[in-house]
């Protein structure tokens, strides 16, 4: 088995490659977070909701949210270093980061931030759907009780609410490790660590199958986003072999 012993390819390894994962996971939280908000701003709104309008807070958004989360971790870098390691005639090179008591403390409290800030807004956002909708709906039918109509719409967008505790649930791994605070045995603690870590990612990987699959909207949005796309690479290819 081949190692890498570039020294210079691994200290860039560390410094940016956990650190962009970490941007990357938290920004898909908060573009999760956006589109709840949205979903229910477009409930409150009715038919004065404007599009446009919508598309361009959006971009603004996007960037504002980039550059908050960027600043809430960009001292992360900084505190990483590799280390040498000779367990049972093996050398290793280990990724470490050494954080100040107080910086650690800000640390747990920015990843704590991160993980439970979406998942409630995301819970408030489908509760304001649901009320919202039940009660424009009671105004109309005046033959149904609006506990009634707040219980179908429940069950209609219950999934709302079990896809944010679903990822939450597995995504605990992660806020647990940032909590922990030890030296572990690369012997022996090592599987127990990289399975948490590894877990962590499994929310960003479900973001498809729990919000789009179960939504007929969303699927057809996403069946028409691909028929577009295939549409777009036939007419490139047509055009290159025709050259």
């Amino acid at each position: 088995m081949a190692f890498i012993s570039n020294r210079t390819f691994l200290h860039i390894q560390c410094i940016s490659l956990d650190f962009l994962l970490q941007l990357c996971r938290n920004m898909d939280q908060w573009l999760n977070a956006c589109v709840a908000i949205e979903r229910a701003f477009t409930i409150i709104k009715g038919t004065s909701f404007q599009k446009k309008k919508s598309k361009q807070a959006a971009k603004i958004i996007i960037v504002t949210l980039i550059i908050f989360i960027i600043s809430t971790s960009v001292y992360d870098p900084f505190y990483r270093r590799l280390i040498d390691e000779e367990n049972d005639s093996e050398m290793r090179t280990w990724c470490i980061i050494t954080y100040s008591t107080s910086l650690q403390v800000f640390n747990s409290m920015m990843h704590t931030f991160h993980f439970f800030a979406p998942f409630v807004i995301n819970l408030i956002s489908a509760f304001i759907l649901i009320t919202k909708k039940s009660h424009q709906q009671s105004n109309f039918q005046t033959n149904r009780t609006y506990n009634q109509l707040l219980r179908e719409q429940f069950h209609e967008h219950k999934k709302l609410f079990i896809a944010p505790v679903i990822l939450v649930i597995l995504a605990l791994p992660r806020l647990i490790i940032s909590f922990v605070s030890k030296c572990m045995k690369s012997t022996s603690d090592s599987w127990l660590f990289l399975i948490g870590y590894f877990i962590s990612f499994i929310p960003s990987m479900l973001t498809f199958v729990i919000y789009i699959l179960p939504s007929n909207f969303y699927k057809e949005q996403f069946h028409k986003s691909i028929s577009q796309y295939r549409t777009k690479i036939r007419g490139y290819l047509q055009i290159i072999s025709s050259r």
